[in-house]
């Protein structure tokens, strides 16, 4: 390989006339293109501007991967005609692995690979190169790009990338049956030798499966391979590269095959007869046994259809195919009875519901087995003759009339005798009564159609022999209409009739109900009361058709002479016995337009003058409101004012000390003053104190022993307290009383000679002279009769 490449180079040297031109690189191309020429400017040795053809060539260089030497790998060699080999020239390179991968002698231009490479991880490698004079720097070629291709070695098996492989294919298919494609990648050079070059082959599998060795498609090898003898297959695939040669890599793979199902096994009967055992009390639709057909086959291939085969018997019962177990489920169509019948046989056939035509030729894909069912004899309840009993009965029947019966029978071969009785659930209020033994049902109480028209209840029947065996009938007693109620207008009608009518104008149509059930083409008949059919002012035309018309007999009708009519009907039925009734109908006379519009029907609308219109009417009413309501007000506002002056003066003295100067008639006058006094706003108002200014401090008096309390003064207090609290003058609020009585907590005491010594001698006035200059004048008094006192004289 290098000397390859030292040939080459030395070939475009001689072919170039000695120099080298760079080339792009060219993946398929050995040899230079044609050289492009550049302009330079040489100084000293050419004019400024010549035409220099470039000096320096190569072709791309390769380098084998994975090299293991010990030097470093050769590449190529650079070499520039402008290089004399006086050591002038420097070389230079750059680009993909520059200093890296690649170096290069900067003397000779000698490229080697310093390290292994992997042609996987990078194919070729792009470089610059370009010669510098080495004393002045500067470039003597302008740079060119070569490459470098790793040159690949077959290093790397072929892998499976999608495997491990799963695939099916239908059982009974033909040789060569296409199953599945598998596919292995050689990461090597697939241009370069045979190291991607990929042969398949099977090393475990066979004989069933076939593969193709170039495409990697796997075939059926063997015919009519059978999922019932074995459904699954493992086959290991090799794939190897250099066509398959000695010496090539390999990689393997596994496939899972799996034989699908198709519908080519019929279904098969273990046994021909089924014999089953049926309870003659089992219910209608319920399950009394089960077969099954078995089918190898799976899936929808494996779904069986059961029929019951037309014969003896077959009309009894029925047969489903449980999905879950695909078994075929006899159920009963008909109640079974022993002493008709002991036993019952028929045939029942088996098929697949999904086919397969390509498998006809095996045979018919059904089986037919005999079912054979014993019935059992079970004492069973009484049997009513009929399933439901319908009776009739008038309203108002006399108690203990019987009106039907029932009857059931045991039919089992011991026949048994059978008691009845009602249900007490259904019959709770015990309208009927029925005989236990004959069956026969009669009224217990008297029936009112108008309040329950029809009755239903049960009836019981068990068996003497066995009471706890029961069957049950449900009676319908229907309630037939007596005509004992007359018919009555249907609705109250307000009829009106206008004071220009006609005479043979209908002005109101009326009907007629009857709480009685009226039978079928019943008629009511309407006319006039025969006192009221003498000059009347109306009549009634009776329409046949259960109504009838009010018709005017007059022509016009005054409200001023008459407002209201009061007009009597009769109305009939047609039942037996008949039955009528008088209805009154009031008739309003009205103010109409000439048309027949009610404009209106009030009373205080005749003393109306002639003339006055409804807007008027509506603005004088609206007047008299407006007054009533002003008058309204004003007493309201009257009352109120009112209301809040007596509260202001009352609020006045509430929680005010009541001052008055009144000294009383003497110790024995305890009547002189009126306490009402105390409660006279106008006193308050003349005595109140300013609570805006601070009254005068007084000197306090020296304090003097307490004095026991007076049992008079007490009782007077009490008797005053009870008369205030029954007094019912008093105000609502609370108030303070005062009883001219200052008591032991008074700052100047009490100046009553209630509470005084005995003597005056005892007294001491001393203290007045400590109270200032306004006692002084009673200081001296009080001390001057202390000092003449005769009897202080020795």
């Amino acid at each position: 390989m290098l000397t390859r490449n030292c040939l080459s180079l030395l070939l475009w040297v001689l072919f170039d006339g000695g120099l080298l031109t760079p080339l792009q690189p060219q993946p398929q191309q050995t040899l230079a293109t044609e050289p492009r020429e550049n302009v330079i400017h040489l100084p000293g040795q050419r004019s400024h501007f010549q035409r220099v053809k470039r000096g320096w060539v190569w072709n791309q260089f390769f380098v084998l991967e994975e090299y293991m030497g010990s030097e470093p790998q050769y590449v190529g060699k650079l070499h520039s005609d402008l290089d004399k080999g006086e050591g002038t020239v420097k070389y230079t390179l750059s680009g993909d692995g520059a200093g890296t991968v690649f170096t290069i002698d900067e003397t000779t231009g000698d490229i080697h690979a310093i390290r292994s490479l992997d042609r996987e991880e990078k194919p070729f490698y792009t470089l610059r190169a370009q010669a510098v004079d080495i004393e002045t720097r500067k470039p003597l070629e302008p740079e060119s790009e070569f490459i470098i291709k790793v040159q690949d070695i077959n290093d790397n098996e072929p892998k499976f990338l999608d495997g491990p492989y799963v695939a099916t294919v239908p059982e009974m298919s033909p040789v060569g049956a296409y199953v599945l494609q598998v596919k292995a990648t050689d990461a090597d050079d697939p241009t370069y030798g045979n190291s991607a070059r990929v042969v398949y082959s099977i090393l475990q599998g066979q004989p069933y499966f076939s593969i193709d060795p170039k495409t990697g498609v796997i075939r059926t090898a063997l015919p009519n391979m059978d999922r019932e003898v074995k459904e699954q297959y493992q086959v290991l695939i090799q794939a190897k590269d250099m066509g398959g040669q000695l010496g090539g890599l390999a990689g393997t793979t596994i496939v899972n095959i799996t034989l699908t199902d198709v519908n080519d096994n019929p279904p098969r009967f273990p046994k021909s007869i089924f014999h089953l055992k049926v309870p003659e009390s089992s219910p209608i639709g319920s399950a009394i046994g089960r077969i099954r057909a078995v089918d190898p086959d799976f899936g929808q291939n494996a779904e069986i259809e059961y029929n019951i085969v037309p014969g003896d018997g077959g009309n009894l019962f029925d047969i489903v195919t449980d999905e879950d177990t695909q078994e075929g489920v006899i159920k009963l169509k008909k109640p079974l009875d022993f002493e008709t019948k002991k036993a019952y046989t028929f045939k029942v056939e088996a098929s697949n519901l999904h086919l397969d035509h390509r498998f006809h030729s095996a045979g018919p894909f059904k089986d037919t087995a005999t079912v054979k069912i014993s019935v059992l004899d079970v004492d069973e309840p009484p049997v009513f003759s009929k399933p439901l009993y319908t009776m009739e009965v008038y309203e108002d029947t006399p108690v203990g009339t019987i009106i039907g019966a029932v009857t059931a029978q045991d039919l089992d071969v011991g026949s048994s005798a059978v008691r009845y009785f009602i249900d007490w659930k259904s019959d709770g209020d015990s309208y009927f009564t029925i005989d236990g033994n004959e069956g026969t049902i009669a009224t217990n109480e008297l029936l009112d159609r108008e309040s329950t028209a029809q009755y239903n209840f049960s009836i019981i029947a068990s068996k003497v022999s066995n009471p706890l065996l029961t069957s049950k009938v449900n009676i319908l007693i229907n309630v037939l209409d007596v005509n004992e109620f007359p018919p009555e207008i249907s609705v109250p009608y307000e009829t009106a009739v206008c004071e220009n009518a006609k005479p043979g104008q209908i002005i109101q149509i009326v009907s007629a109900a009857d709480r009685d059930l009226s039978p079928a083409g019943q008629q009511f008949s309407f006319r006039l009361s025969p006192e009221a059919a003498i000059k009347p002012n109306f009549t009634v035309r009776d329409f046949r058709n259960n109504t009838a018309g009010i018709e005017t007999r007059r022509n016009g009708y005054s409200r001023r002479q008459q407002e209201l009519y009061f007009l009597p009907v009769i109305i009939e039925d047609s039942s037996y016995p008949v039955q009528s009734s008088t209805n009154t109908m009031t008739i309003r006379v009205c103010r109409c337009d000439s048309d027949g519009t009610i404009l209106s029907c009030n009373v205080e609308a005749i003393f109306l003058p002639v003339g006055l219109s409804t807007g008027a009417l509506i603005a004088i009413l609206l007047c008299i409101v407006i007054l009533l309501a002003i008058v309204v007000l004003y007493v309201a506002l009257r009352r109120q004012k009112k209301k809040d002056t007596l509260m202001t003066s009352k609020e006045d003295i509430r929680d005010n000390v009541i001052h008055y100067d009144d000294e009383g008639g003497g110790e024995e006058d305890t009547q002189a003053f009126d306490i009402g006094a105390l409660r006279n706003p106008k006193v308050i108002e003349e005595n109140k104190i300013r609570r805006d200014i601070k009254p005068d401090s007084l000197c306090l008096p020296r304090q003097r022993p307490p004095v026991e309390d007076n049992t008079d003064i007490r009782d007077f207090i009490h008797q005053r307290l009870q008369e205030n609290d029954v007094d019912p003058t008093a105000p609502p609020y609370d108030s303070l009383a005062t009883y001219a009585y200052e008591g032991t907590g008074s700052v100047a005491e009490s100046l009553s000679s209630i509470d005084s010594l005995t003597t005056e001698a005892d007294q001491d006035y001393d203290y007045l002279t400590d109270w200032g200059p306004r006692f002084k004048v009673l200081a001296d008094m009080f001390g001057e009769e202390e000092s003449y006192n005769p009897d202080k004289v020795t």
